[in-house]
C-alpha cells in the first residue's frame, strides 16, 4: 500500500524574513508592555508613593533618640515644692562608637566605683543594645565625677556623658507615703503600653503615691536628637536636637512646712498625723513615719537598703494613713456621747462606776480599777469612763451609735487622689448578720461603744471625724488646690450638743482630764481633744488578778496602740487633727500621741517656738529622720560584717542613740502617763 507524499512547503528568503519580522514584532511588544509596566510602576513609587519611601530612607538615615522630659512640679499651697527636679549627671555608653569595650567599663567603672554587679550589667545590656541605643552606666553623679568623666573623653570614645533632670524631694521621708516616688519603667509597664519613650534611658515615671495618680498630667511631651547613621547604624553627625516640654505642675493643699514638721515630731514611733482645715476640708498635712527617702528610690534603691526596709518592724514601707486600720478605743467617745444626746438622753444624767459591769456572762472592765464613782455625760468624756458608756449605749442600741459613727465619716470612702486605700468598719446589727451570719449581742454594743471589737477606722477617717465635731459639718478631705468646692452640708445635729461635746472635749486637755499631756503652750489657744487606748490583745482574768503586765514588758507587736483626736482653738474650731501610733502603749511621754498631736497643731499658731522645742527633742531621739536613718543603715551594714561609710566616733554615736531611745522606753516603764484610758 502506497501512502501519499506530503507537501513539502518551500522556504523561501522572503517567507523566512516575514516569520522573523512577526516573531520580533510579538517579542518587542512583550518587551515594550513590560517596560511600560516598569515605567508606570516607576513613576507610581517617585510619585504617589514618594512621601512613604522618602520616609523609609530618611529612617535608614536618620535615628531618632528620644529626651526624656522633665516631670511637672508638685508644690504645695504656698507655692514651695515638695517635689522638684535637679540637675543631673549620667553617663551612657554607645557600642556603635567603642574601640576597647572591655578597657573602656573598665576605666569607667574605676572611675566611678562601680561594683563587680553593676559592672555585669553594662556588659549585659551591651550585648543586647542595638548599636546606637545609649546604655546607661550611671545616673545621679556627682559633678566631680562628671567632670572626672569629661576631661578623659578622647581616651574614651563610645562615652556619653549628659547633663538632664531627676526628680528630688526636698523633705526627703516626710513625704515618701504622701507622694510615692518616680522610678524606671518596668517589662509589664512596657508590654501594657509599647511605648518608646518607656526604654529610654533617664525616664522616669509614677509608681506609688501622687506621683502614680497624676502621672499622666506630671509627664510633659519628650524632646527629640536627630543623628545621621549608616545603613549598618554607626553614627555620622548630630542633625538637630528638639527640646522637651516639661510637665504641668500639680498644687496641693498640703502646707510643706507643717507636713515637714509632722514627720519630724513623729519621732521614732510607728505611726500617722493628719491635719485637717475645719474650714473647707483641705489635708494641711498627712505624715506617715517611719517612712523611706523617695530620694532613693528615685536614683536607684540598693538592695541593702532595701532589704533593712522590708526588716524593720515599725514598716516603714507602708502607708499606715491610708492603708493602716486600727480599732479606734476611746476616741470615739465624744462621737457617742452625741449620738446620746441626739437620742433625748441629758448631758447631767449620772451612772455610778464601780471599776467594771456585767453584761451577760463577761465582766467588762473600766481602765481604772477602782472606778470613777458617779459620772455625767462632761466627766465620763473628761475622764474617760467606759463604765458610763456601757451602761448609756445599751439604753439607745448600737444602731443610732452607728449611724452617728457614718455621720462623722467613720467607714466612710472619701474620694482621694492616691492609688490605694484601706476603709475602716462601723459595726451594727444589719453589719453582722451580713458578715457572720449571727446576731447582734449585747456585748457586741459594749465593746463598739468604746472603740473595740469589730469597729476599725484609719487616721483620715479620724481626721474628719474630729472636723466635723468641731465645725458640725459634712466636710470632706480635699487635696487638690481648686476653688470650685460645693458649701458642705450640716451633720444634722442641735448646735447646743455639738457646744457640750466641745466643751468636754476641752476638759480632757484643760480641765484634768486623760489628755492633760496634749496642753498647748500657745498663749491664748486651747486645744479639745479625745485620748485613746486600743488593745490588740486579749487580757484574761487570770492575768487581771495577777496584775495586767505593763506595755514595756511586751513585745512590740503586742502592745496597745495610743490614739488622739482634736481640734484647736476649742471655742471657735480652725484645725483638727488626728495622731495614731502603732503599738506606742503611752510609753514615752513625749513621744505619745496627745504630745504629738498638739505641737503639730502649735506649728500652725507660733512655728517658731514649735521648731525650737522639736530640734531641742530630736537631741534625745538621735537627730532628724535623715540622720536617723543613716545611723539605722550603718548599724544594719555592720550587723552583717559589711564596710560603713561612717566614722569610728560617728558609728559610736548610732550606737549610743539606739541606746539611748531603748532606755528611755524602758525608763518610761515606771512613769505613768497621765490618767491613760
Amino acid at each position: 500500500m502506497k501512502f501519499p507524499k506530503p507537501n513539502r512547503k518551500t522556504v523561501t528568503e522572503a517567507s523566512q524574513s516575514f516569520t522573523f519580522t512577526r516573531r520580533a514584532m510579538v517579542v518587542g511588544g512583550i518587551q515594550g508592555g513590560m517596560g511600560m509596566l516598569l515605567a508606570a510602576r516607576m513613576a507610581w513609587i517617585s510619585v504617589a508613593e514618594n512621601e512613604k519611601y522618602q520616609l523609609l530612607s530618611e529612617s535608614n538615615r536618620v535615628n531618632l533618640t528620644l529626651i526624656p522630659p522633665r516631670r511637672g512640679w508638685i508644690i504645695d499651697r504656698h507655692g514651695k515644692p515638695l517635689a522638684n527636679n535637679r540637675t543631673d549627671f549620667r553617663v551612657d555608653l554607645i557600642p556603635d562608637r567603642l574601640r576597647d569595650r572591655k578597657a573602656t567599663v573598665s576605666t569607667l567603672a574605676k572611675l566611678l566605683n562601680l561594683p563587680a554587679d553593676e559592672v555585669e550589667r553594662i556588659e549585659s545590656d551591651i550585648d543586647k543594645a542595638s548599636g546606637f541605643q545609649p546604655v546607661q552606666v550611671a545616673e545621679s553623679l556627682t559633678y566631680d565625677q562628671f567632670a572626672a568623666i569629661s576631661v578623659r573623653l578622647p581616651e574614651l570614645p563610645g562615652v556619653a556623658p549628659t547633663q538632664g533632670f531627676s526628680r528630688y524631694y526636698p523633705a526627703g521621708s516626710a513625704v515618701g507615703h504622701l507622694l510615692g516616688y518616680v522610678g524606671a519603667a518596668s517589662a509589664k509597664d512596657y508590654e501594657e503600653n509599647k511605648d518608646p519613650l518607656l526604654i529610654t534611658p533617664g525616664y522616669k515615671l509614677g509608681k506609688d503615691g501622687l506621683e502614680k495618680s497624676f502621672d499622666r498630667q506630671l509627664t510633659g511631651k519628650p524632646g527629640a536628637k536627630r543623628v545621621e547613621v549608616t545603613a549598618r547604624g554607626k553614627i555620622v553627625r548630630e542633625l538637630t536636637t528638639r527640646p522637651d516640654q516639661p510637665g504641668h505642675n500639680i498644687q496641693l493643699t498640703i502646707d510643706a512646712g507643717l507636713q515637714e514638721f509632722a514627720g519630724r515630731r513623729l519621732a521614732t514611733q510607728s505611726g500617722s498625723v493628719v491635719v485637717i482645715d475645719c474650714r473647707n476640708g483641705d489635708v494641711l498635712a498627712m505624715a506617715s513615719m517611719p517612712s523611706f527617702d523617695p530620694n532613693s528610690f528615685s536614683d536607684g534603691i540598693s538592695q541593702l537598703e532595701w532589704q533593712m526596709l522590708s526588716d524593720d518592724d515599725h514598716v516603714p514601707l507602708r502607708n499606715k494613713t491610708l492603708k493602716g486600720l486600727y480599732p479606734p478605743g476611746s476616741t470615739v467617745k465624744p462621737m457617742v456621747a452625741l449620738a446620746l444626746l441626739e437620742s433625748g438622753i441629758s448631758p447631767n444624767d449620772s451612772v455610778n462606776c464601780s471599776g467594771a459591769l456585767r453584761v451577760g456572762n463577761t465582766l467588762f472592765h473600766c481602765h481604772k480599777r477602782r472606778g470613777h464613782g458617779g459620772v455625767n455625760m462632761e466627766r465620763a468624756i473628761a475622764q474617760s469612763c467606759d463604765i458610763y458608756f456601757y451602761q448609756m449605749a445599751q439604753r439607745v442600741g448600737m444602731n443610732v451609735i452607728a449611724d452617728m459613727a457614718r455621720r462623722v465619716g467613720m467607714g466612710q470612702k472619701f474620694p482621694l487622689p492616691f492609688p490605694s486605700q484601706s476603709y475602716g468598719t462601723v459595726p451594727d446589727p444589719a453589719w453582722k448578720m451580713r458578715k457572720y451570719k449571727e446576731k447582734w449581742q449585747v456585748y457586741d454594743t459594749v465593746n463598739a461603744t468604746i472603740g473595740q471589737g469589730y469597729m476599725l477606722i484609719n487616721p483620715i477617717q479620724m481626721a474628719v471625724m474630729a472636723a466635723r465635731l468641731a465645725s458640725g459639718k459634712m466636710l470632706m478631705p480635699h487635696f487638690m488646690m481648686d476653688q470650685k468646692r460645693p458649701e458642705p452640708a450640716s451633720i444634722g445635729v442641735l448646735p447646743e450638743h455639738l457646744v457640750t461635746i466641745r466643751q468636754a472635749m476641752s476638759a480632757v486637755v484643760n480641765g484634768g482630764g486623760t489628755g492633760g499631756a496634749a496642753r498647748m503652750q500657745v498663749p491664748g489657744v486651747l486645744l479639745a481633744g479625745k485620748t485613746g487606748t486600743a488593745q490588740v490583745r486579749r487580757i484574761t482574768m487570770a492575768e487581771r488578778r495577777g496584775g495586767v503586765r505593763r506595755d514595756a514588758s511586751l513585745p512590740f507587736k503586742l502592745r496597745d496602740h495610743s490614739l488622739f483626736q482634736g481640734f484647736a482653738p476649742y471655742d471657735n474650731p480652725r484645725y483638727a487633727v488626728a495622731c495614731i501610733l502603732e503599738h506606742g502603749g503611752h510609753m514615752i511621754r513625749n513621744q505619745d500621741a496627745g504630745p504629738i498631736a498638739s505641737d503639730t497643731l502649735s506649728f500652725l499658731f507660733d512655728p517658731k517656738k514649735a521648731m525650737e522645742k522639736l530640734v531641742a527633742l530630736e537631741k534625745e531621739w538621735g537627730g532628724t529622720p535623715a540622720e536617723r536613718m543613716s545611723a539605722q543603715m550603718a548599724t544594719f551594714r555592720a550587723a552583717k560584717g559589711l564596710e560603713t561609710t561612717l566614722s569610728p566616733e560617728a558609728m559610736n554615736a548610732a550606737n549610743a542613740t539606739v541606746a539611748t531611745v531603748a532606755n528611755s522606753m524602758t525608763a518610761s516603764d515606771n512613769a505613768v502617763p497621765e490618767q491613760p484610758d
